[in-house]
């Protein structure tokens, strides 16, 4: 399993070979781009699109725009997410969760479903250079299912594709629900990343995912007492802490189950 370090701070890509994961939207604001040292991978900043908006602001052509920037000037990315639509209840119905406001689409799963396809669809045919990866989405087992068999009729082989994001996921990691999920999606033979993965989530189902990503060390951090010698109120935007919990997490897995040396 490849293990991505999420961040928000665009710079870490020159100062770590760390796998990491950034948001498009943290390289698409900046003037200029630091050169990666490292691998990464790009996420479309979709949940945070749909919780202050309810739809996608920006079009297809100016994500791939965005993405051939980056890909230019920051260096290629192993991947790309697409313009998915996430299928949690708060991203759906809206309200107030956890002190955070969602305004909601207001629309199905299926729907949500059928636009992530289509997204997926319409970036390739726009950039089909570019390594964008399907997401599948959902919200109980069947949903994942059905999501699949869109993929399968529009043409794409799930199986054949390096990576396919588990989208909408992370909430239920370590759970039951979320277990059999990643597991009846692995029985399909796919390559799948798990966006936002916690260490419960990664020591219950991290041997069926090939890569997964975590921000869960910022919010550690946040509510932790900085690292000795460090100066700032606490280690929430902290390199050295990250990669410390990092590391923490890989080895807390199984033997069998940690990233190969290269992926560290």
């Amino acid at each position: 399993m490849l293990f991505y370090l999420t961040t928000h701070k665009r710079h870490w890509v020159k100062l770590t070979k760390v796998p990491l994961f950034l948001k498009s939207e943290h390289f698409a604001t900046a003037r200029t781009l630091p050169v990666a040292l490292g691998r990464y991978a790009v996420d479309s900043g979709g949940f945070s699109e749909l919780q202050r908006h309810g739809r996608w602001t920006r079009t297809p052509q100016q994500y791939i725009g965005d993405l051939r920037r980056i890909w230019e000037h920051v260096g290629p990315f192993d991947w790309a997410a697409p313009q998915d639509w996430m299928c949690e209840d708060a991203i759906i119905h809206g309200g107030t969760i956890g002190g955070q406001r969602f305004v909601g689409t207001h629309l199905s799963v299926g729907e949500h479903q059928r636009r992530t396809v289509a997204n997926y669809l319409d970036l390739r045919s726009l950039a089909p250079a570019l390594p964008i990866v399907p997401v599948l989405q959902g919200r109980t087992l069947a949903d994942y299912e059905r999501c699949v068999s869109l993929y399968d009729r529009a043409g794409v082989d799930l199986a054949r594709e390096p990576t396919v994001g588990l989208g909408s996921v992370c909430r239920l990691q370590s759970t039951r629900e979320g277990a059999a999920i990643v597991t009846a999606m692995a029985a399909h033979g796919l390559k799948l990343h798990g966006f936002g993965f916690k260490t419960l989530g990664l020591e219950r189902v991290g041997h069926l995912l090939a890569s997964a990503d975590s921000a869960a060390w910022s919010y550690h951090a946040r509510r932790r007492p900085p690292l000795a010698d460090h100066p700032h109120k606490n280690c929430a935007n902290c390199l050295p802490y990250a990669l410390r919990w990092r590391s923490r997490v890989l080895d807390a897995l199984p033997t069998w189950q940690q990233p190969a040396l290269d992926a560290a």
